[in-house]
């Protein structure tokens, strides 16, 4: 059984989501502030957070900051909110899904489902986009009939992006997790990097592509065959 975390002040919203969330078979864990709901992560093993955006004390935005720095799990933010520059706040910071108050709760539960089958880790730790091949033990990109070599750092660019087909990466988050948190150089240097990944892969355009979102970085999208 998946452990959510529900982050939210609204008791009356908390009550509805754990209704419909405990009826789907998740186990639900309420916070009422951000807070609380890092003791709660403390305490224990969670594998998706729903944060509202505006708590008391900290925030929906500074939880995301802190699950970001600590953990590797989705993250969906309710809001009531619908301005475009919230959203971008929310996808910098690191969120995997915006949802804007009133919702349905049925929407709520299929994207829910949408985040765990984007999470979903092979245990192999090889990763399939169609034809091509992304071998993390053995840092090896294939296309099922040769090795295409890759500098280090476009291989774990391209491994961290593939890992989570659709899920939008942030530049600065791109950063902290192939550079490290201790790069001193701008976000531009993920710019170059995906540049010099769309060109080696241009003749597989058929098999996925690496999609910018302007503002706020990148993700890879493959292609159904």
């Amino acid at each position: 059984m998946k452990n959510l975390l529900l982050a939210d002040d609204d008791a009356n919203i908390r009550a509805l989501l754990r209704h419909v969330m405990t009826k789907e078979g998740y186990r639900v864990h309420e916070a009422q502030d951000g807070v609380e709901a890092v003791k709660v992560m403390q305490a224990t093993p969670i594998d998706l957070a729903i944060l509202d955006v505006m708590m008391p004390g900290m925030d929906g935005l500074e939880l995301c900051d802190f699950i970001r720095q600590h953990y590797d799990i989705p993250i969906m933010l309710l809001t009531a909110r619908d301005q475009l520059s919230d959203k971008r706040d929310g996808y910098l910071r690191g969120t995997d899904e915006y949802v804007t108050k009133p919702f349905e709760p049925e929407e709520l539960i299929y994207r829910v489902k949408a985040l765990f089958r984007r999470y979903h880790r092979t245990s192999s730790d090889i990763i399939r986009m169609n034809r091509i091949v992304i071998d993390r033990n053995n840092v090896e990109v294939s296309d099922g009939q040769s090795i295409l070599f890759l500098p280090m750092k476009e291989f774990e660019l391209l491994s961290q992006l593939a890992q989570f087909p659709g899920r939008l990466f942030s530049r600065v988050e791109l950063i902290r997790l192939v550079w490290g948190t201790d790069y001193e150089g701008d976000d531009r240097t993920v710019d170059v990097h995906i540049k010099r990944l769309r060109d080696r892969f241009a003749d597989y355009a058929d098999d996925f592509v690496i999609q910018t979102v302007r503002g706020i970085g990148y993700k890879i999208e493959v292609k159904a065959h």
